[in-house]
């Protein structure tokens, strides 16, 4: 008599693995202005720097293509009078190939984990072009892409709530 195989023994019935691969990275957009330098001044003193990063993700022609941006404006002005020395503006994108994954993880997929593939290139041309503009290389600590994700949804959550009391 044949032995049945078990379900979890039978791959026909596991759920297909998933399957993500960069396409490509590059930059879209970037813009950096050494304000010191068009001032005519030196940059002999402390920075104090601030960082806003954005997200976007959208789905492409191709099927299971996806173009994920991280939209980065880092402003760096000097400590003590509050004066601005560089802002560098940059958009970093990757096309994703993603394949196999539920309906309801894409969006946290694309929000989170294609942007942790994405960062340490974007940190690398930060540093780079901060140097070669003439200023000590700013090295980005890491981004924690899922917090900032639960920290939107959670905008998104009260500012719906605020809508329905109004």
């Amino acid at each position: 008599m044949a032995k049945k195989p078990k379900a979890e023994e039978n791959p026909a019935n596991e759920n297909p693995a998933l399957n993500m691969r960069i396409l490509a990275q590059y930059v879209r957009d970037m813009s950096f202005e050494n304000i010191l330098a068009q001032k005519g001044t030196s940059g002999d003193t402390t920075p104090e720097v601030s960082v806003q990063v954005n997200l976007d993700a959208r789905k492409r022609a191709v099927e299971n293509q996806y173009e994920v941006i991280i939209k980065t404006d880092i402003k760096s002005t000097t400590k003590e009078k509050g004066e601005p020395m560089f802002l560098l503006e940059l958009e970093y994108a990757g096309l994703f190939h993603i394949e196999n994954i539920p309906e309801d993880q894409l969006h946290p997929f694309l929000m989170i984990e294609c942007p942790r593939q994405l960062f340490p290139y974007l940190r690398r041309i930060v540093g780079d072009v901060t140097r070669d503009g003439g200023f000590p290389p700013l090295n980005l600590e890491t981004i924690d892409f899922l917090g900032m994700y639960r920290a939107e949804i959670q905008r998104r959550i009260s500012e719906k709530a605020s809508e329905k009391a109004n």
